[in-house]
């Protein structure tokens, strides 16, 4: 079987205007791909800009993929969330992108949004916190759905990935 490692990190993020930020990140896969060693999902620490608008995680993927196809390539989902003095925590942006197909070292900016809902859900949303949300993961990457939404725009999300692919000659892929 051919093999794919991803190996990198979520920076951070920028241009958000939350601050105390953290991401959940995943990573979804077609039937044809099988996760060998790594986590599927994770979760940032939460951090606080001091200067700037710029939150740092620095957080670390490790991933190994074994496949029998290219139907189903990587593709990382990320949401991004803020933290209230009181604990709380609201949706500050949804977003997703592939990983790179080609080997070596990649920067990758992901842009989110977010769902806006009702006036009175944003009104709701400016003074009590929470706001409308996805009740279904896979709209972030599926396009139909997605685009009957209304939504408004938030930060990007900064990632470092790097890639290694192995065997794939022996499939009729050239790297």
């Amino acid at each position: 079987m051919a093999e794919v490692h991803v190996i990198g990190q979520i920076v951070g993020a920028t241009g958000f205007s939350e601050s105390s930020l953290f991401c959940k990140w995943g990573v979804h896969t077609g039937a044809a791909w099988k996760l060998l060693s790594g986590v599927r999902e994770g979760q940032t620490q939460v951090d606080t800009p001091q200067v700037g608008d710029t939150a740092y995680w620095s957080h670390p993927i490790d991933l190994h993929f074994a496949t029998k196809g290219l139907q189903g390539w990587p593709r990382l989902h990320l949401q991004v969330w803020s933290q209230d003095s009181f604990g709380r925590c609201q949706l500050a942006g949804y977003s997703f992108c592939h990983v790179p197909s080609s080997p070596g070292t990649h920067q990758l900016d992901c842009p989110t949004w977010r769902p806006l809902g009702s006036w009175r859900e944003q009104l709701a949303r400016a003074f009590v916190g929470g706001g409308p949300q996805l009740l279904h993961g896979d709209t972030i990457y599926s396009g139909a759905d997605r685009y009957r939404l209304h939504t408004t725009a938030g930060g990007t999300v900064h990632l470092q990935l790097g890639l290694l692919l192995r065997h794939f000659d022996r499939y009729g892929v050239e790297c």
